[in-house]
C-alpha cells in the first residue's frame, strides 16, 4: 500500500472494511442457517450466503487491482468476530420462532450496515472518477437492499408466529373497551322524559287556550249580530 497514492489508499481502506464485514457475515450466516427450519427463510439465507462469498471475492479482486494486499489479517479478524457471536446466537430465545426472529433482526441490522458501507464506497468512487469501483459497489449494494427487504417481511411474519406460539388466543384478542354505566344513561333519559312531557303539556294548554279564546270571540260576534237584527225589526 506504500506505493499507492491518496486516492487509491482511501478506496482500498473503504473496500477493506467491506471485505472484513463480508467475511464476518459468512460465519454468522452459516450459524443462522443451521438454526433455521426448512422453508423459504432457510432457502433465502443459503442463497445470500453464496452472494456474500461472491461479494468478498469481488471486493478482494478490486483491492488487489488498486494495489492493495495483505487482507489475510482483516479476513481472520472478521471470522473470529463472527465465530465469537455464534454460540450466543445458538442459545437465543425460548422457542424456534423466537430464535429465528432474533437472528432475522441481527441480519437486518447487518444488511443495513453493509448498505451504508457500499453506499459510501460508491459515492467516494464517483467523486474520484473510479467508475469500476463505483459499479462494483452499486451492484453489491442493490443485492444487500433486496436481502434487507426480504428480512423486513420475515421479521413481521416471525413476530406473528411468536405471538401465536407464546401468547394464548384470548390474550392476543385483548380486552374489550369498558362500557358506560347504564344508570347514568337511565338518569339522563329520566330527566329528559319529564321535561319533554312538560313541554308537550304546555303546548297543548296553549293550543286549548287559543281555541277557547277563538270560540269566545266567535260567540261574541254572533250575539252582537242577533242584537242588531232585533233592533232593526
Amino acid at each position: 500500500m506504500a506505493d499507492m497514492n491518496e486516492r487509491d489508499s482511501k478506496l482500498v481502506q473503504y473496500l477493506s472494511e467491506a471485505y472484513g464485514k463480508e467475511r464476518e457475515l459468512e460465519a454468522a450466516l452459516q450459524t443462522h442457517i443451521a438454526m433455521t427450519l426448512k422453508g423459504p427463510y432457510k432457502k433465502r439465507l443459503q442463497q445470500h450466503l453464496k452472494e456474500t462469498k461472491q461479494h468478498a471475492k469481488q471486493v478482494e479482486r478490486r483491492i488487489k487491482k488498486l494495489g492493495g494486499g495483505g487482507q489475510t489479517l482483516q479476513s481472520a479478524v472478521g471470522k473470529l468476530t463472527a465465530a465469537a457471536k455464534g454460540p450466543l446466537h445458538a442459545i437465543r430465545g425460548s422457542g424456534e420462532q423466537e430464535k429465528m426472529l432474533k437472528n432475522a433482526k441481527t441480519e437486518y441490522f447487518n444488511e443495513h450496515e453493509e448498505i451504508a458501507t457500499y453506499l459510501a464506497i460508491e459515492t467516494l468512487a464517483e467523486r474520484v472518477r473510479d467508475s469500476e469501483t463505483a459499479k462494483l459497489a452499486r451492484g453489491i449494494r442493490r443485492e444487500e437492499e433486496r436481502m434487507a427487504n426480504f428480512l423486513q417481511g420475515q421479521i413481521k411474519s416471525l413476530t406473528g408466529a411468536v405471538a401465536r406460539e407464546d401468547i394464548p388466543a384470548a390474550q392476543r384478542r385483548g380486552s374489550s373497551p369498558a362500557r358506560k354505566p347504564k344508570k347514568a344513561t337511565t338518569k339522563k333519559a329520566a330527566v329528559k322524559r319529564p321535561a319533554a312531557k312538560a313541554k308537550r303539556s304546555a303546548t297543548k294548554a296553549k293550543s286549548s287556550a287559543k281555541r277557547s279564546s277563538g270560540s269566545k270571540r266567535a260567540a261574541g260576534r254572533k250575539s252582537g249580530s242577533g242584537k242588531k237584527a232585533a233592533a232593526k225589526s
